[in-house]
């Protein structure tokens, strides 16, 4: 078994009386991930023995997917699982197309403008359904929003754990 896991989600309650539970998606690639059939691990936390758990259905309701699993058609089986993460192991991240990259990729990463200043830390990325925004945590100040867009993303070098953007007018608040 594997021993690096990525977050694709957090079961957040549920949904109903037949199973379901509301997710919040931390993946790009929920429809692939959530497809009925597909083994998820649900785990309680990060050292535990995870449970391995086979999607059912999957359908988005409201900004959640809902998701049921074979075996667990009621409330009461799946009610313990509120604020569990759903991981999927390493061997299960699919191949990327160029330019195309994995959150746990892009989160921890530098961000630096064009002339070398220096931004903060990418810490958390929000899915707006029209573009990913970074959210940049600097050593000092408020946070600051990069939506990842060509006119502002410049460069990513995942190996480096750097990326160029480019500082648009109103970007940074000082």
């Amino acid at each position: 078994m594997t021993n690096k896991w990525f977050n694709v989600g957090k079961i957040v309650n549920t949904h109903g009386i037949r199973g379901e539970v509301r997710v919040i998606s931390s993946t790009d690639f929920a429809e692939e991930r959530y497809q009925p059939g597909n083994k998820l691990f649900i785990f309680k936390t990060n050292n535990d023995q995870p449970i391995e758990a086979t999607v059912e259905s999957h359908r988005v309701h409201k900004n959640f997917d809902l998701l049921t699993f074979e075996g667990m058609q009621s409330i009461e089986q799946v009610e313990g699982f509120k604020g569990f993460l759903i991981k999927v192991p390493e061997e299960q991240l699919g191949e990327l197309d160029e330019g195309e990259f994995y959150y746990h990729e892009i989160i921890g990463c530098r961000v630096i403008s064009e002339d070398g200043e220096e931004i903060g830390k990418i810490h958390e990325i929000l899915s707006t359904g029209a573009n990913d925004v970074w959210i940049v945590k600097r050593e000092t100040g408020k946070d600051v929003l990069i939506p990842y867009i060509e006119e502002i993303v410049q460069d990513i070098n995942i190996e480096d754990q750097k990326i160029v953007i480019s500082l648009m007018e109103g970007l940074i608040d000082e």
